[in-house]
């Protein structure tokens, strides 16, 4: 089965979906096959890999539905190796009733479970900044919950929420989920960013990743033109540091009994 992992953060605006796309293009180039799966009804990571969700008449929602399998509704990205489940309008309607459906919980951990998706290594996530079934069912499905965040205050306030949601979870549904830190959006000029980077040091260690991810206008414009990182601006600090992470994690996943246990 492939290493499930889900990217969210209760507060929008910490480069959630920047940080799916940057890292799910970087386990490609690096190592294996990944899919994305964008769960955010929103869709930015759909059309951050040049994709319109309006023209698409299924998406994940059907996943969740039980109508449709991830392999069925999976396409190919510009990058080789890299695959998308993609989302539509139909995720907001979804996200207001599935809590309606009868263990709704494991419906995505179901379908990551069938013998189609054996040729992927990873499945990277996009969640939405919610806590509600949408991502109730990503982290139910998840083995890493990766937590981006900025050195600010109502991130950092935010990030206690979304943990407490972690632990739930666990208790619940899915008690080997891990979860890691990610510091994103780092302005290391800034001495309120490095006053709270301290903190998050002392407070969230051994949780937090070593690779921070800077401010790059590389990452938003990639975005804009529906090309992940790597292909955009290959060179640029961003894409550096966005394969740091890929090998940071990479590197956790082969001792996979000691990161389960954060």
């Amino acid at each position: 089965m492939p290493y499930v992992i889900a990217v969210w953060h209760q507060k929008g605006g910490v480069a959630k979906t920047t940080t799916a796309l940057s890292l799910g293009a970087c386990l490609v180039e690096q190592y294996h096959e990944t899919l994305l799966i964008d769960l955010d009804p929103q869709a930015n990571l759909t059309s951050g890999l040049g994709v319109d969700p309006a023209q698409m008449r299924r998406s994940a929602a059907d996943v969740l539905l039980g109508n449709e399998t991830l392999l069925r509704l999976s396409r190919e990205t510009g990058l080789p190796g890299l695959d998308l489940v993609p989302s539509n309008a139909d995720m907001v309607t979804v996200s207001r009733f599935l809590h309606l459906r009868q263990s709704y919980e494991t419906a995505l951990r179901h379908s990551l479970a069938g013998q189609d998706l054996a040729h992927y290594e990873f499945v990277v996530m996009d969640c939405p900044p919610l806590v509600g079934p949408l991502t109730i069912t990503a982290l139910t499905a998840a083995q890493l919950v990766l937590v981006p965040t900025q050195c600010e205050y109502f991130s950092m306030q935010a990030l206690r929420h979304s943990l407490d949601l972690v632990n739930v979870v666990r208790a619940k549904t899915n008690p080997a989920l891990a979860y890691r830190l990610l510091v994103t959006m780092f302005d290391q000029r800034g001495q309120l960013h490095r006053r709270a980077l301290t903190q998050l040091q002392q407070h969230f260690t051994p949780a937090l990743l070593q690779t921070i991810i800077g401010v790059d206008s590389k990452l938003r414009e990639s975005q804009l033109v529906g090309k992940p990182i790597t292909l955009y601006a290959g060179n640029s600090r961003g894409a550096q540091q966005y394969r740091r992470l890929a090998e940071e994690l990479y590197s956790h996943v082969q001792q996979r009994p000691v990161f389960q246990t954060a």
